[in-house]
């Protein structure tokens, strides 16, 4: 997904998974606050953006959405490079899409910035009965690789917003602390305001210190 502020940023980032996880259903709650009951399997991959405000300013993000078939691979992968943001989807439902996991997570790791920003999320958790993943071993598994982690559903529109929020607000608070950084290095010494300025992302993000982990609520 690239995203871009209005006066200030431009990122990357990306959704990823096995196909009909629900990424492309995540994707149409968060930009349109719809759930499509026909929805078919990404074909190789499409781009959409959604602008945000985060810390009092526009975000202009810009999403790509990659297919999960293996026939795929060799186009989507192109699309990890330049990345700093990127989300891998399972089916809560589907145990096999999370063993799928690892192998997506290391093919990211191969291709993308190795500081990227990687939330994992386990969709469908309004079908709570049919839970094959438990969340434990979820969170067990992003702590182990430095992820965030939140379950989602896109039929219900839970934690799609606040999926796409703590992914683009890490990146963000990312990009702040390098410009800072920047200027401070530069002899300007007074780090105190943004605004107005342009936020661009000169090199790899850095690194980032702290992930959080999140369940799946009730909204």
């Amino acid at each position: 997904m690239h995203l871009k502020c209005s006066e200030l940023a431009e990122y990357g980032n990306e959704i990823e998974s096995d196909s009909v996880v629900g990424k492309s259903q995540i994707l149409a709650r968060f930009l349109r606050n719809e759930f499509i009951l026909d929805s078919k399997s990404t074909i190789g991959v499409e781009f959409q953006t959604r602008t945000l405000i985060i810390d009092h300013k526009s975000v202009k993000a810009q999403i790509w959405d990659t297919a999960g078939q293996e026939r795929y691979r060799a186009i989507t992968s192109a699309y990890y490079r330049g990345a700093v943001g990127a989300m891998l989807v399972y089916d809560i439902t589907k145990r096999q899409t999370f063993d799928h996991i690892p192998r997506w997570l290391e093919e990211l790791r191969i291709n993308a910035d190795k500081n990227i920003v990687i939330i994992l999320i386990g969709n469908k958790c309004d079908l709570e009965s049919q839970h094959d993943v438990p969340a434990e071993d979820a969170k067990e598994f992003a702590e182990k690789e430095g992820l965030f982690f939140l379950e989602t559903s896109a039929l219900v529109a839970t934690n799609v917003e606040t999926a796409f929020t703590t992914v683009l607000t890490e990146i963000y608070n990312i990009v702040n602390k390098k410009n800072l950084a920047a200027d401070e290095s530069q002899g300007n010494g007074n780090p105190a305001s943004m605004s107005g300025k342009n936020i661009v992302i000169p090199g790899p993000a850095q690194e980032i210190s702290t992930k959080k982990s999140m369940c799946c609520q009730a909204s």
